[in-house]
């Protein structure tokens, strides 16, 4: 899709052509503000595989799969294999994994680091260990590839939820907790793997050290304060530049986990049932889960939050849930929560019901886009196209309506009758269904059939309008020009604004409205993608005859200077 799923795909591609591995590079700027570990997966399974959308999504896929694992064998050896699988199948079928693994982020697979780590801390001091010195490695290790994978909170989350579980239990009196822990050894091994990189990125992209705690337009300072001062702790307190990010309201931050979770948040309640003062691995493990799960959400309290930034959560929440469908003490509350899926699983049968008579006999010309409202400043969230939904866009969703429909009235007749695997089955149903509503939307959301156009089209000088991400897509799929830079019109912003002032910065990738029309009405070839709203201001610019059109799809046209 364009935005930053194509962006991260086509960085990864830049690295494995240039052989620069550790600056990622945009259209030839820096982009310095992600950790590389991401790139590198996707690079690598591109030279093994070849360069397609399906093998970009392995590293994502993989890592999806190896956390509901991960999460499962962590409930299997804590509690027992039943509650394991409740744990594993908890967080395979829940609403936000599916949600957050459709995009390129990292999220998933520093989800599975944090999780490991935390595991293997708990490992590493039970008494019945045998090797607790391996575990410990293993927590240093997980430890150290997550800060390749998305910066400090690789370690600030677990490290934050062991303090608190040794504080909790008074274990940080114990000299043999901390014997057992190796604690600097495993600073030594975490910083093995994690500093080389931030090292080379800081010689490569001097200045070396600066410690402003500013951030503005214009102004350059190298990769070392940008990583680590604008990312980090300016972006912590909502005060980065530039601010090409939106954050959630706090209350909603957290109630929105009820969403994320479903239909395994109605049995959240009955984790207050559930021992956590024992001393035997159950109640120990989830008495972690709750340091775990309880600092990540305080932290994104006092930050800037996006929907999924609270992902290293949802194992812990996972874990939880899957003891108290197993705990005998339980029970009364899981029987509350039956009935509680029962109820909104009918009710969201009986809405689909009510949408699909009323869009069943409704025309779907075209693509969906045709039936779709935009609204632009809800997209820096996550999930901001949700807004561009309209009554008559559900017309082009007849089938992914009848199969989620099919999937509530299973989950309704299984947690009426108490059955909780019925879950299962209607979250299988239900996510098979969001897919189908995403292919339906891959024409909105993302830019190939314009990308296959110019493939096919005489070669030019391609420009885009407005920044990068919004076409991303037509770079990656577009044999001719993924090697050469594009230009972008009116796009020096948000991600690759910073890198544009650096010192070895390309000085032909930006260009204004005078740039544009002076290149537009020359003698060599130019095409120009834009989006459906903007074709009028481009008009006025350099006439509505001298736009020739190549293709439209999805609300975006591409044009040529020639007929």
């Amino acid at each position: 899709m364009d935005d930053v799923d194509a962006v991260q795909a086509q960085i990864s591609r830049n690295m494995l052509d240039s052989g620069d591995w550790v600056t990622a590079r945009l259209d030839g700027i820096a982009y310095l503000e992600k950790s590389p570990l991401k790139y590198w997966m996707i690079g690598l399974a591109f030279k093994v595989l070849g360069v397609h959308d399906w093998v970009a999504r392995l590293p994502v896929a993989l890592s999806a799969v190896l956390l509901c694992w991960l999460t499962y064998r962590i409930g299997t050896w804590a509690f027992h294999r039943r509650a394991g699988m409740y744990a594993g199948l908890t967080l395979a079928t829940c609403v936000g994994l599916f949600l957050f693994t459709r995009i390129q982020i990292p999220d998933v697979t520093i989800t599975a680091t944090i999780a490991l780590a935390l595991w293997a801390f708990l490992r590493a001091l039970d008494p019945t260990e045998v090797q607790p010195g391996a575990w410990s490695a293993l927590m240093a290790a997980a430890i150290g590839i997550g800060l390749l994978l998305k910066g400090l909170i690789a370690a600030v989350f677990p490290i934050a939820a062991m303090l608190l579980f040794l504080g909790f239990t008074s274990e940080w009196k114990s000299r043999d907790s901390w014997r057992r822990l190796h604690v600097f050894r495993g600073i030594l091994l975490a910083l093995a793997i994690a500093a080389p990189w931030h090292i080379l990125a800081t010689l490569r992209n001097p200045p070396y050290f600066d410690f402003t705690m500013h951030s503005a337009p214009g102004e350059y300072r190298g990769f070392f304060w940008f990583y680590f001062f604008n990312e980090h702790i300016l972006r912590f307190l909502n005060l980065r530049y530039p601010r090409d990010y939106n954050t959630v309201p706090r209350l909603y931050f957290w109630l929105l986990h009820l969403l994320w979770l479903f239909p395994w948040s109605v049995y959240l309640p009955a984790t207050i049932k559930l021992n956590y003062r024992g001393a035997d691995r159950a109640s120990r493990m989830r008495l972690l889960c709750l340091c775990w799960a309880g600092f990540l959400l305080l932290f994104f309290t006092f930050s800037s939050t996006q929907e999924y930034y609270s992902m290293p959560c949802y194992p812990a929440l996972a874990l939880l849930i899957g003891s108290a469908l197993t705990d005998k003490r339980a029970a009364s509350w899981i029987r509350k929560g039956n009935v509680a899926l029962a109820v909104i699983a009918t009710l969201a049968l009986a809405a689909i019901g009510f949408i699909l008579s009323q869009v069943w006999n409704l025309p779907a010309p075209g693509d969906i886009s045709r039936a779709l409202v935009q609204h632009p400043e809800e997209y820096t969230l996550s999930l901001g196209h949700m807004g561009d939904l309209t009554m008559a866009s559900f017309a082009y969703l007849r089938t992914p309506l009848l199969l989620a429909g099919l999937g509530f009235l299973v989950g309704a007749v299984a947690a009426w009758r108490g059955k909780i695997l019925g879950a299962v089955v209607m979250m299988i149903l239900f996510i098979h269904a969001a897919r189908l509503a995403l292919v339906v939307f891959d024409p909105y959301l993302a830019s190939r059939p314009l990308a296959e156009a110019l493939n096919r089209a005489p070669h030019g000088t391609l420009i885009l309008d407005d920044q990068y991400y919004t076409f991303s897509s037509v770079v990656f799929y577009a044999e001719a020009y993924h090697r050469q830079r594009v230009l972008l019109l009116n796009g020096r912003v948000n991600n690759l604004e910073y890198g544009s002032y650096a010192p070895d910065a390309p000085h032909d990738v930006f260009i204004d409205d005078a740039g544009f029309r002076n290149r537009w009405l020359s003698r060599d070839l130019y095409y120009i993608c834009v989006e459906a709203p903007q074709v009028q201001r481009l008009e006025k610019l350099v006439s509505r005859e001298a736009l020739h059109p190549v293709i439209e799809s999805g609300g975006k046209f591409v044009f040529s200077n020639r007929g």
